[in-house]
């Protein structure tokens, strides 16, 4: 890594686009100050999405061959044939991974080019979302003078920069807390199967003790940050903690047992786990993930969340920071706030080519011209 920059999030509310002016503003410093740092400019960039209710969802595509033999452009065929099946009114394929493939009646080919046969069958993984959000992104980085050259998903991104190869191949499930939402990603047998995304984050705990306590919310975030935990302690009692609050006097300040700052924590982080618990279940993956669970982002620095996470989750948990990321911030203990970051970087280094065992691109350019073209690619 040459560069980074950080800023806090603003004019962006669980994920999505809010307020295009303060998104604007908070993207061109964060980009400014990465540029500044590697002396390097840059007009194309990865992101991330965690906006426009992204959903997962599997699809069986069966494609005629015709007793010749598999190439590249009916790879490209049945992928573009499951991202039309994948369509739906208002949205927009944003990754269609494949799971396994089948030759005729032979199951679980991993590369079918160059096998003779007569239909090709592919069992796909689409992640797709709101279009309109979407399109709200592209919108903002415009006025930056930023185009998109690949969207990943989040959790996706997060997965490439904490996971190693044998928990993928395994089963394993990543829990990224991040400011606005937290993301799920469940890998097994090297494949992404599944991701989920929850409207609750670290801001929204922020935001709790906010409320609950009267103070501002940058103080807040320092109570979170500093005296903040997942788990109440025996001597959570008689830590007492400054706290200043809401006013027109500036010095006016209580003290208060750090047990009330943990007991605001509390309840909202067992929330969140509970819902990605439930997310699981749903999806029907608790075999699938193998009773692992590594949790990342900034959310997963909190004080016992670790624990909590292993009691709720009822899987063994750890935390995850970006792998094989050089020039990090100095401070090992933020880089779980990087790993979608890192994980940008890594997809874009073409570690994402591991999800696709036969080389077809996943990468989707943007623009109309551009879009126009891919299409008549895939076709060809």
């Amino acid at each position: 890594m040459l560069g980074h920059g950080w800023r806090r999030s603003h004019g962006v509310r669980c994920g999505g686009i809010v307020d295009l002016k303060e998104a604007e503003a908070a993207i061109r410093a964060a980009v400014g100050q990465a540029e500044d740092m590697a002396t390097l400019r840059k007009d194309e960039i990865f992101i991330n999405l965690s906006c426009g209710h992204p959903e997962s969802r599997h699809l069986n595509i069966r494609w005629p061959i015709g007793g010749r033999e598999i190439g590249d452009a009916d790879m490209r065929r049945i992928t573009t044939e499951g991202r039309m099946r994948a369509l739906t009114e208002g949205r927009s394929a944003i990754h269609t991974l494949p799971l396994d493939y089948a030759v005729d009646e032979t199951q679980g080919v991993p590369d079918p080019r160059g096998h003779l046969c007569d239909h090709l069958s592919a069992r796909m993984h689409v992640i797709d979302a709101n279009t309109t959000a979407l399109r709200n992104v592209e919108a903002v980085l415009s006025r930056v003078d930023l185009t998109i050259a690949g969207m990943v998903s989040a959790p996706l991104a997060s997965g490439l920069a904490v996971l190693n190869e044998e928990e993928r191949d395994l089963g394993v499930t990543v829990v990224d807390m991040g400011g606005g939402t937290t993301s799920i990603a469940v890998f097994s047998e090297g494949r992404l199967i599944h991701t989920a995304s929850i409207p609750i984050g670290g801001q929204h705990i922020t935001r709790d003790i906010a409320h609950g306590l009267s103070t501002s919310i940058d103080n807040a975030e320092r109570l979170k940050t500093m005296h903040g935990s997942a788990e109440i302690s025996s001597g959570d009692d008689q830590e007492m903690v400054l706290v200043q609050l809401i006013g027109d006097n500036d010095h006016h300040y209580v003290r208060i047992p750090r047990s009330r700052i943990v007991s605001i924590i509390h309840p909202r982080v067992e929330e969140t786990l509970e819902m990605v618990n439930d997310r699981l279940e749903m999806a029907g993956l608790g075999p699938a993930a193998d009773g692992r669970v590594v949790l990342t982002g900034g959310g997963s620095l909190l004080e016992g969340i670790g624990p909590m996470a292993a009691r709720v989750l009822n899987r063994r948990v750890r935390l995850g920071h970006p792998r094989h990321i050089h020039g990090l911030p100095e401070n090992p203990a933020t880089w779980p706030m990087f790993a979608t970051s890192a994980g940008l970087l890594a997809w874009a280094a073409g570690a994402g080519d591991a999800l696709n065992d036969t080389g077809i691109s996943d990468v989707r350019p943007t623009g109309l011209f551009r879009r126009f073209v891919d299409f008549i690619r895939d076709r060809v």
